[in-house]
């Protein structure tokens, strides 16, 4: 077996392996999934925001909202912290890179919001700052994090912990999930 096989075979199985063991977190994903479509039936927002895959996977989903994700229905408010690159460094410069979503939540969410930091360590600093000010302002809380939750877990109202210690494969089950939500929110605003 060629090296680029053996890798595609080594991956493939683990992350099947991920996916396999997502229907235990089926409990967490209906929780989160009824707590966006009640935010978003109230006229609240969905802000995401998290680092590097992870603030690429905030764009994806905020996108999917704002746009749409399989079917032609009324934009829907969501927000990706992770994109305003003058807002991020003007933070990052002034205050320090551990604040730069806290500020931007303290700026824009509202009680009622769903906020969604994404950080597969469960411990990044910004994330955690972030998560704490979205508490502070009366936002639901959600982290989405590897298998462990880190502090993320243990600080949100509602931890999804993806089934992997692998970082890849957990940023996989991120986005499965995401899309999974996306699908239910189509369905709750069709029409």
């Amino acid at each position: 077996m060629s090296s680029l096989a053996t890798i595609f075979q080594t991956q493939l199985a683990a992350h099947n392996a991920a996916i396999a063991r997502l229907p235990e977190c089926l409990p967490v994903i209906e929780q989160l999934t009824a707590a966006v479509i009640k935010a978003l039936h109230a006229g609240n927002k969905i802000i995401f925001f998290g680092n590097g895959g992870s603030a690429a996977d905030a764009q994806h989903l905020a996108a999917e909202f704002v746009i749409r994700y399989r079917i032609n229905r009324r934009s829907l408010p969501s927000i990706a912290l992770t994109t305003d690159t003058s807002m991020l460094t003007a933070c990052g410069n002034d205050f320090g890179f551990e604040t730069i979503f806290a500020r931007q939540v303290e700026g824009l969410a509202n009680a009622g919001d769903v906020v969604i930091g994404i950080t597969t360590s469960g411990n990044s600093a910004n994330v955690l700052a972030g998560l704490q000010a979205a508490k502070d302002k009366g936002c639901i809380t959600s982290s989405w994090t590897a298998e462990g939750g880190g502090k993320a877990a243990e600080m949100a109202d509602i931890a999804f912990k993806a089934p992997s210690p692998v970082t890849a494969h957990a940023q996989e089950c991120h986005m499965i999930v995401g899309h999974i939500i996306c699908e239910a929110v189509d369905q709750a605003f069709a029409g």
